[in-house]
């Protein structure tokens, strides 16, 4: 059976953002999915899902942190 190349703790990848400021894990020789952008940190697996878990604090999407700081503000 093949194993999955997310599966590797040998594989090197880099760390996507989307516009909604949602994280992805990605392998390093694959083509960036379209409304993905790499933020500059590559590496190892444990590496990257580090720098996410430090980084992406807040799993709600921009779009609704956006609209509830609007209800918050006009209620």
């Amino acid at each position: 059976m093949a194993t999955s190349y997310f599966d590797r703790e040998d594989g090197q990848f880099t760390v996507l953002i989307n516009h909604e400021e949602q994280y992805s894990l990605w392998p390093q020789w694959k083509t960036i999915p379209g409304g993905w952008k790499a933020v500059g940190v590559e590496g190892n697996k444990q590496f990257c899902l580090d720098y996410i878990e430090k980084n992406w604090t807040d799993m709600r999407p921009l779009s609704l942190r956006q609209w509830m700081n609007e209800q918050a503000s006009n209620g």
